[in-house]
């Protein structure tokens, strides 16, 4: 079966003491929490193994040889200093493992991140989470000694928006068996959207700026992987709607480290940076965090008259670096005494292509909502307190849009908005789908119908859409149909429930279907024949669905599950 039922015994809902909301980035992760006797005061976790006082950890992990054991996470898993760790044991030393939360993305096979090859990726995710679940565990039971971990806990898990169906399944079951929920079909965990999650954050700066219900804005959500953008409507009672599709690509800082690293491979060679970054990849690190990030990225405002040339001294920052270069590089590298001098030209060039991306994002949502007067553009995100990012999206839209402001923590704005949801989930009004929904079914043939699809009693299987994409659903908006066997004796109806990025679609098998998952519905009323209908329907309530099968003579609920959805 490819669905579960919420049959299992679960704590009562009302016995729920703390919230606590999870932002699993790309990059850096960090959590929140919040006693329900006493919403008004959030706390954003700052203490971390091996660094107080920041709101994030990176989303990294050390593991021991055989990469069976994590050994460290997040700050000690990355050794940035080359002089912490003598050559010899450096290279000794197993690779730390980053990015891989990329691999539940679209990404092709050959863009996505390093993996060893014996550690899968949601191997990599669960070992994460349980680090994290230690960590909050801890904190959760010193604050409040009483309450029973993880069963007095509810959890918000924030997820891209452009990402796939099946991301919540993969991140329900890491959560799962990481220790943060008491069974898999908990209702203790619930989804919600990066964008949405900082656009209900957003709701907290709305007054500074003025805006009256039935104004709208856009929220673009720039993290270190992915920039989320969602355009949301104001509604009376802070209830937000959504008024286009949700949208993201991966387009956020660290693709400008990319760059970064890519001007440095044509100095000395890509080879030459391909060995430092394997067998010394702390060296690397240091190089692109307290050179790069520290000297370049978080400063650079594009405007030239404020950019000072820097030299960097590879000898200083990744001194094994030498060794691998070779031929002309290491020539030209010997004429220059290993210093490179990086111009103002050079940086922008690192940054543009990147900023490009965002921008075009930003466009495309306001040409989408051409009929809707967009009040306020706020970013959120790591991201967004970079100067040139900042300055060239206010160059771009400032005629366009009057509010162009960086709210106060935009770094935690994601985690703060998912406590927000977490608190009161029903400020999201609407939701705008990003799918078409459907179910197989049989009919007679007509003209144009495609032979590949016929069944062998000569019946033809096509594709009936419950739900287009870029339809605006109202939580717990139900979309259903009237269906009926096929065979007067027929005891067992199958629901075969299929979903597509398409607007329209005739097949099941056409390119991009993709099953969600299977209902069999067992009935016991062959005796009325053909003239037994039943109404299939699918709620999208939160970010799971919801599926349902209901005998339309009796009334007899067969079957109410809410999907998993297939890898």
């Amino acid at each position: 079966m490819n669905y579960f039922n919420n049959s299992e015994t679960e704590i009562i809902m009302d016995d729920v003491r703390i919230i606590v909301a999870i932002d699993f980035g790309t990059t850096y992760s960090g959590f929140a929490y919040v006693h329900k006797e006493n919403p008004e005061t959030v706390v954003i976790n700052s203490s971390w193994p091996g660094r107080e006082g920041i709101s994030k950890t990176p989303t990294a992990l050390l593991y021991d040889d055989g990469y069976k054991n994590v050994i460290s996470w997040g700050n000690l898993a990355l050794e940035e200093e080359p002089d912490e760790v003598s050559d010899d044991t450096e290279e000794l030393r197993p690779r730390p493992v980053e990015l891989f939360k990329l691999h539940i993305s679209n990404l092709r096979k050959m863009d996505k991140p390093w993996l060893p090859p014996q550690l899968q990726y949601t191997k990599a995710i669960e070992d994460y989470l349980t680090q994290m679940r230690i960590l909050i565990q801890e904190t959760i039971e010193r604050r409040w000694p009483t309450v029973r971990f993880p069963q007095q806990v509810d959890f918000v898990l924030t997820i891209p928006a452009e990402w796939p169906p099946h991301t919540t399944k993969v991140m329900r079951g890491c959560a799962f068996n990481a220790g943060l929920l008491s069974s898999l079909n908990s209702q203790q965990l619930e989804f919600t959207t990066e964008p949405e999650a900082a656009a209900l954050h957003c709701l907290s700066v709305i007054k500074e700026h003025n805006l009256q219900p039935y104004d709208s804005f856009l929220v673009a959500d720039c993290g270190g992987g992915t920039v989320d953008l969602t355009l949301r409507k104001l509604l009376p009672q802070n209830r937000l709607s959504e008024i286009t599709e949700r949208v993201g690509d991966l387009c956020g800082s660290t693709f400008v480290d990319k760059e970064f690293l890519h001007w440095l491979g044509r100095k000395v060679g890509f080879q030459a940076l391909a060995k430092l970054k394997s067998n010394n990849y702390g060296q690397m690190q240091h190089l692109v965090q307290r050179f790069f990030c520290t000297r370049i990225k978080f400063k650079f405002s594009g405007e030239p008259s404020g950019y000072r040339t820097l030299k960097l001294n590879l000898h200083s920052y990744c001194p094994s670096l030498s060794q691998y270069v070779v031929d002309d590089f290491k020539e030209q590298m010997e004429e220059v005494g290993w210093v490179l001098k990086v111009d103002y030209d050079s940086v922008k060039e690192m940054f543009d292509p990147v900023i490009d991306r965002i921008i075009n994002l930003i466009d495309d949502q306001l040409k989408n909502s051409s009929d809707e007067k967009c009040s306020a553009m706020f970013l959120v995100g790591g991201f967004s307190e970079s100067p040139y990012l900042f300055r060239r999206v206010k160059e771009t839209f400032e005629h366009q849009v009057p509010i162009i402001a960086v709210p106060a923590l935009p770094i935690a704005a994601i985690v703060r908005g998912a406590i927000t949801y977490g608190l009161n989930i029903d400020l999201v009004n609407d939701r705008i789908l990003k799918w078409t929904y459907g179910i197989e079914v049989c009919r007679p043939w007509v003209s144009g119908d495609d032979i590949n699809n016929r069944t062998s009693d000569g019946m033809y299987l096509y594709f009936y859409e419950l739900a287009k994409r870029g339809r605006n659903a109202e939580v717990n908006q139900k979309f259903s149909g009237d269906f009926y066997p096929i065979r007067p004796d027929q005891d067992v109806i199958s629901f075969n429930v299929y979903y597509t990025s398409k607007h329209d679609a005739k097949y099941c098998r056409d390119p991009g279907m993709r099953l969600l998952g299977v209902i069999r519905v067992r009935t016991h009323d062959t005796h009325l024949g053909l003239n037994r209908p039943i109404e299939f329907s699918l709620t999208f309530g939160k970010m799971e669905i919801k599926a349902t099968a209901i005998n339309k003579l009796t009334r007899e609920i067969y079957e109410e599950t809410t999907f998993e959805l297939d890898l």
